[in-house]
């Protein structure tokens, strides 16, 4: 009894200590974070750098990439190049770090990255536990398919009534999917899965964004996908959920700095830069 009472009385410290250090490490005053930033000398940025064209990983830095802090290899895609951008323009360095998803969020939170830069979009839930700037890319969503599949020549979303598809977990996506007629949901963790499950055939298609879909609907992919529009011949949704922009952590004076700069980018100049990433983004295999 005695080493049982032992065992629960180390563990109720060590959530105390825990708790001590999750707090210390948002002790910070978020409203200086540019200051501090500039002070380091380095913005430290989160992303997936598995979503071409948005970012991706390659084993050289060819194309301005950026190498990589937490992972081998080098990040590319338009977010390391938008990094990149906000980096020179406060005057500070750009590090770059590789997370899942979901750790993406809890990273800026704890404070181990500056900001999320992932192709996110500022839905009212992120919203809810981060501050965004403005947006720096708006895209419409799009369904990809089998170019020999029965939905190749699919126009409206009312095409895909009854299909299976497919949409990342934790994403807008998957609950656009909501809005197809009869549909047989695929919620997968990745993009790399839906793409596995489509070719699989598996899936009938799968949610992406247009600049993802031209991206991996290269010639001789065997993919293609519906041109939708938004609030049109498509996904019916807010400007928000198909918007990108960056994550801070709330109160952070960094958002309205992001924002400053990110504004300062031109439409043709934001068109240039993904078609320029589509270009080069590695191809699915």
């Amino acid at each position: 009894m005695k080493r049982i009472l032992s065992i629960i009385l180390a563990a109720v410290m060590l959530a105390v200590s825990l708790t001590a250090l999750a707090s210390c490490g948002n002790s910070v005053d978020a409203s200086k974070d540019v200051e501090n930033i500039k002070k380091a000398g380095v913005l430290k940025v989160g992303m997936e750098c598995a979503y071409a064209p948005y970012n991706w990983t390659q084993t050289n830095a060819d194309n301005d990439a950026v190498k990589i802090k937490n992972a081998d290899g080098y990040a590319n895609g338009y977010d390391v190049q938008a990094a990149r951008k906000i980096a020179a323009s406060l005057g500070v360095e750009l590090e770059i770090y590789a997370y899942k998803w979901d750790a993406l969020i809890p990273a800026v939170e704890s404070g181990t990255i500056d900001c999320v830069i992932a192709g996110m979009s500022p839905t009212a839930e992120r919203k809810a536990v981060l501050d965004f700037s403005d947006n720096y890319y708006v895209s419409n969503l799009v369904i990809i398919v089998r170019e020999d599949g029965a939905y190749a020549n699919a126009q409206s979303l009312a095409d895909f009534k009854g299909c299976s598809i497919g949409a990342q977990a934790a994403t807008f996506h998957a609950e656009a999917l909501k809005q197809i007629e009869d549909v047989k949901e695929n919620i997968l963790d990745d993009f790399t899965l839906l793409y596995t499950a489509l070719t699989a055939n598996t899936i009938d298609g799968y949610v992406a964004e247009e600049p993802t879909a031209y991206s991996i609907c290269s010639e001789g992919s065997g993919l293609t996908f519906a041109p939708l529009v938004n609030n049109s011949t498509g996904f019916t949704c807010d400007e928000g959920d198909t918007a990108i922009a960056v994550g801070v952590r709330k109160g952070s004076d960094l958002a309205a700095a992001i924002s400053e700069i990110v504004d300062g980018i031109s439409d043709s100049e934001r068109s240039e830069l993904m078609m320029k990433m589509v270009s080069i983004a590695p191809v699915e295999e």
